[in-house]
């Protein structure tokens, strides 16, 4: 059994959703299929051309408050980014591109870190290069694969393919035909997968 996991690097509460999954998943002895996809192309789909969270400063201001108390209580640093929604555009097209790579799970770790952690600017081609030295792999060929029209091509896809599933926003999590939306629905998600694999 498996399940797909929707996210977008600058997406706030993927942060806390991506550093846990892996790990709750595996207890179930499920797996986790990586799906980056573009947050911003969704939010363009449905007329609005910035995050929510910056269109409505009052629920922008709940949510950092509400992400902080989140990442406490799962004992995560956080520190609020300067710059908001941040590019995660390469990251994607690295992540979209060996997600089938086993030091995946490890290169998105490393790039929430950055983002969500270290206050790092992730659009920055020296950051996704330190993320990935980080974790031990060709950082070179990595970085020229992912640049590559094919691996754009790949990301399009998907996100294509996140707004065809009605996906609405980020983290999303699919389980067979089942979706479920939200950090806080992580847990429930995986009980889906564990009750249906059972």
């Amino acid at each position: 059994m498996e399940i797909e996991f929707w996210f977008d690097f600058a997406s706030t509460y993927s942060y806390p959703a991506a550093m846990r999954i892996e790990s709750l998943a595996a207890r179930e002895n499920i797996d986790v299929v990586w799906r980056p996809f573009l947050l911003g192309a969704i939010f363009n789909g449905q007329g609005m051309n910035d995050s929510p969270f910056n269109i409505y400063p009052a629920k922008g201001e709940y949510m950092w408050k509400d992400l902080s108390r989140v990442c406490g209580d799962l004992q995560l640093p956080f520190t609020r980014p300067d710059v908001f929604p941040r590019n995660g555009l390469l990251a994607a097209r690295v992540t979209r591109r060996f997600c089938d790579f086993p030091w995946v799970s490890k290169f998105v770790r490393s790039v929430y870190s950055a983002n969500f952690e270290r206050n790092e600017d992730i659009a920055s081609p020296e950051i996704i290069e330190s993320c990935l030295a980080s974790i031990g792999v060709d950082t070179t060929s990595i970085m020229k694969e992912a640049v590559s029209h094919e691996s754009k091509a790949m990301l399009r896809e998907q996100t294509d393919e996140a707004g065809r599933r009605g996906i609405f926003g980020a983290p999303s999590f699919y389980v067979g035909s089942e979706l479920f939306w939200g950090n806080d629905r992580l847990e429930r998600a995986i009980q889906w997968a564990a009750d249906a694999k059972a």
